[in-house]
């Protein structure tokens, strides 16, 4: 398979544990599948790879890896549920999911490769498969994309720079990789705020405690719309389930981007009695509704949240699944202040609890995990689901400048 420069550089150290941090789409899954070809190449080896869930580990390398041993006529046998192949020479590549890393002890395993490694638990590392590489002299290869200095993916990488014997580590960025244009990258500046554009692109370490909406200024909310709202104007509202508070954050869209004028917050309720709420303040608007995806299936009445907001006359749009809570905050921070400098969300004085939500949520100490504990996150929430269909992140599309094959190694 032939390699990016940064791909050859850890590709072809000799190091006996490689950590690899790069931004996203460098190429790492790549990289990794030929990792575990080459290791595997060897008769009678036991290769591992381990993704933070099951789910990750089938759909990131499985059915990619098996195409390219079947071209190269290496597979003896293939096993679907297990997601294990045996090679012809004896040589077995297995996928493992983190979240059940017990079943690796008293395994010897010859190589492995962790991807996405900063979401997966240290203690898989330390307690299943670092004893489980020692009987053969195993090889490790960490590959992932940072999560803030606090993670051990720091810990690792920083053994890496300070000549630990048997240790090596590496930092790429989005463009070193060769696979995605400068063109995407100054679009990504665009839909990310600059933290989290050096952490996801510039593979950078960023510090995550604290406040974790930090591209909020209260001294920028607003006192007066600069936009005149009749009841023809559509609103946007994004909304919270819960019973006690249910929040909803209302918002027009104009050539300035989103402004959130209003909020509802009602303790003790349910999914109606918000619905009332809305259509006793503005009782002709045309509503879209942003709603929290469980809305399909979760009910604060007896009957689905969903159809409540439909039978009400409300148009919604909501997704299968929500997003997963980091990306919805990187977009809210985004929309604040990208990386270009540009805001496309204002918040206006008239919402004191969403102002006061977005001043005073942080995260855990030492985690990236929001603290929901305070009671600050509910309007947090409705402004998030708002935010999230609008102003997504978006991901960069994968250009490979190189074909896709294995060479020679």
């Amino acid at each position: 398979m032939p390699l990016s420069k940064g791909q050859s550089i850890v590709g072809n150290s000799e190091a006996r544990f490689r950590v690899l941090i790069g931004g996203r789409r460098f190429g790492k899954t790549f990289l990794a599948i030929r990792e575990l070809a080459k290791f595997a190449r060897f008769p009678n080896k036991e290769i591992l790879y381990i993704a933070p869930s099951y789910r990750q580990a089938k759909s990131i390398v499985w059915k990619e890896l098996k195409q390219r041993l079947s071209n190269l006529k290496w597979i003896k046998k293939v096993n679907e549920s297990e997601l294990c192949i045996t090679l012809v020479n004896n040589s077995t590549i297995t996928l493992r999911s983190a979240e059940s890393y017990d079943s690796i002890r008293g395994l010897g395993v010859d190589f492995v490769v962790f991807d996405e490694f900063a979401d997966i638990a240290p203690e898989t590392w330390t307690e299943a498969v670092r004893p489980a590489l020692s009987d053969r002299q195993g090889h490790a290869l960490f590959i992932g994309t940072p999560k803030g200095v606090a993670n051990w993916a720091k810990d690792l990488y920083d053994r890496g720079q300070m000549d630990y014997e048997d240790w090596k580590s590496w930092q790429f960025t989005t463009i070193d990789g060769g696979n995605v244009p400068e063109s995407e990258i100054a679009a990504a500046k665009e839909d990310l705020d600059e933290r989290t554009f050096r952490q996801e692109y510039m593979a950078s370490f960023e510090t995550y405690s604290g406040i974790i909406y930090y591209n909020f200024d209260t001294d920028k909310t607003f006192s007066k719309l600069e936009s005149t709202i009749d009841e023809r104007t559509r609103l946007h509202v994004g909304m919270d389930y819960n019973v006690s508070p249910i929040t909803a954050a209302i918002s027009i869209i104009d050539k300035k981007g989103i402004w959130v004028f209003d909020e509802i917050e009602i303790h003790g309720s349910n999914t109606l009695e918000m619905c009332e709420e809305i259509r006793n303040r503005y009782p002709k608007n045309p509503i879209t509704v942003y709603p929290d995806a469980s809305a399909g299936h979760r009910s604060t009445t007896g009957t689905t949240d969903l159809k409540i907001l439909k039978q009400q006359g409300f148009d919604v749009k909501v997704g299968t699944k929500n997003p997963p809570v980091r990306d919805r905050i990187n977009s809210v921070n985004a929309a604040f202040l990208n990386a270009q400098g540009v805001t496309r969300l204002r918040i206006s004085q008239r919402c004191k609890s969403l102002i006061a939500c977005l001043n005073k949520q942080s995260y855990k100490e030492g985690t990236q995990i929001p603290d929901k504990e305070s009671g600050y996150d509910h309007m947090n929430d409705a402004l998030g689901y708002l935010i999230w269909q609008l102003l997504p992140i978006k991901t960069p599309t994968l250009e490979r400048s190189k074909p896709d094959y294995f060479g020679a190694y």
